[in-house]
């Protein structure tokens, strides 16, 4: 079997993941920290190593961030954390890590990975030191599809091929742009940002490419253009499905060659500027219909990143609605949800996605008067939450207690929720909690909702 390393602070569960190693047949050695854990890799080849996110001291980036620097041929490394952040996320994945996964973890995503891991072809090759990065909140996301996003995030911001970011209005496409922006080695350049579908056709062109002076009417002055303005950046390209086709044939043009000319202009000029494009329109089909050139989704659709919906994922609809209750109340304390009102937020299917939840929470701040939301207002449904009835309901003190109790209590919540939007299909309720059938069967057994 296979040499395995755990680098963890934490002694109770790194000796918790060693005896489920050992159990698989492999041999694992354990560190308290990435200054031992670097020792170690330094005298010994692994075929494979986990390592704690949050460590005092070197913290796991920081070690993975060394082992790229120290080490000729580094193994698969599996990052953990017990404080999922997109941030944390995408950096370790940018940093090479093969895999980032959010403690506890079950037996059976440990074996899962184990084996991917070990399957892998080559080891990650050794990535630049890590730069600071701020968690700033701005994809919140704890379900297991959004730690996917955070992933293919990671992984598309070490490359400068174009990136496809699809999802419905409202689900932060932006969002994911700046993310890899500001997580890629551009960081230092420009982010601009056009939507495609906020400007006539016939002016997109000239704010796309820049025009000379004279160029058209009302062409008084010389304009640079979005693509200059991003020379040594990202270019957001938001709305694309809604671009005109003539445009489409001239953007192709430049991402082949990486060169605009200027409305009116015969004068090429070069630019080095990733694009990122968004849409909330199936191109394929836009394809189909002849609303959109093919050559041209295919030479933006290198790399693909899907935005689930807020009904997909369940698990991020009372953390994003308290973030944005803090964000509308700073910096004053921040308001918190009764139970009611978190379930009605729960069983709402949120149409206008994460934008809606956020307007929703500044309302709520705005209107409701003391320390707790006791209701919400939803379009078409009026106020609901106080009122709210049903089995499996938390009662009004689900805040009280420790956070372990709390924690559960929430737990529960959400899975007697997807149970009934599944109408009892367990496979389809893991769906749409983002996690794994086996966890979910695990969890029912455990709060006795088998």
């Amino acid at each position: 079997m296979a040499d395995l390393l755990i680098v963890d602070d934490d002694a109770a569960f790194a000796d918790s993941l060693r005896e489920t190693l050992e159990s698989l047949g492999h041999t694992v050695q354990t560190a308290p920290g990435g200054e031992d854990g670097l020792a170690l890799l330094g005298a010994h080849r692994f075929d494979l190593v986990f390592l704690d996110h949050r460590m005092p001291g070197m913290d796991g980036l920081q070690t993975l961030a060394a082992m790229n620097a120290r080490l000729a041929r580094r193994p698969p490394v599996i990052v953990l954390t017990a404080h999922a952040g997109s941030a944390g996320t995408i950096e370790a994945m940018r940093l090479g890590a093969f895999d980032h996964l959010a403690k506890p973890v079950s037996r059976d995503a440990v074996v899962d990975a184990v084996r991917r891991a070990l399957a892998s072809a080559t080891p990650a090759s050794a990535a630049p030191a890590p730069q600071p990065v701020a968690d700033d909140g701005e994809l919140i996301g704890v379900s297991e599809a959004m730690r996917e996003v955070h992933k293919r995030i990671g992984l598309a911001a070490g490359s400068r091929a174009p990136v496809l970011v699809i999802g419905e209005t409202g689900t932060g496409k932006e969002l994911v742009a700046r993310a890899l922006h500001r997580h890629s080695d551009r960081a230092d350049g420009p982010f601009v940002a056009v939507n495609c579908a906020a400007i006539p056709k016939d002016l997109l062109e000239s704010e796309l490419f820049g025009h000379v002076k004279g160029a058209f009417t009302g062409a008084v002055a010389e304009r640079a253009g979005c693509f200059k303005a991003a020379h040594g950046g990202v270019l957001l390209l938001d709305e694309i499905g809604d671009m005109a086709l003539e445009v489409q044939a001239k953007l192709l043009r430049v991402l082949q060659e990486g060169e605009v000319t200027p409305v009116g202009s015969h004068r090429v000029q070069k630019v080095d500027v990733r694009v990122v494009a968004a849409t909330h329109r199936d191109l394929a089909q836009a394809v189909r219909d002849g609303r959109f050139r093919e050559d041209l989704r295919y030479r933006l659709d290198v790399l693909a990143i899907r935005l689930p919906p807020l009904r997909e994922r369940l698990a991020d609809i009372v953390p994003l609605a308290e973030h944005f209750l803090r964000l509308a109340a700073a910096p004053g304390p921040a308001k918190r949800l009764s139970a009611e009102a978190a379930r009605a937020l729960l069983a709402y299917d949120w149409p206008g996605n994460v934008r809606e939840l956020r307007n929703a929470m500044e309302r709520c701040h705005a209107l409701q008067r003391g320390a707790v939301i006791a209701q919400v207002e939803l379009p078409g449904a009026g106020s609901v939450g106080s009122a709210a009835e049903g089995a499996g309901g938390l009662s009004a003190d689900w805040y009280d207690g420790t956070l372990p109790e709390a924690v559960e209590r929430l737990e529960k919540l959400l899975l007697q929720h997807a149970l009934a939007a599944a109408g009892g299909n367990r496979s389809m309720a893991a769906r749409q909690l983002g996690i794994h059938r086996q966890l979910l069967y695990t969890k029912l057994a455990q709060y006795g909702l088998e």
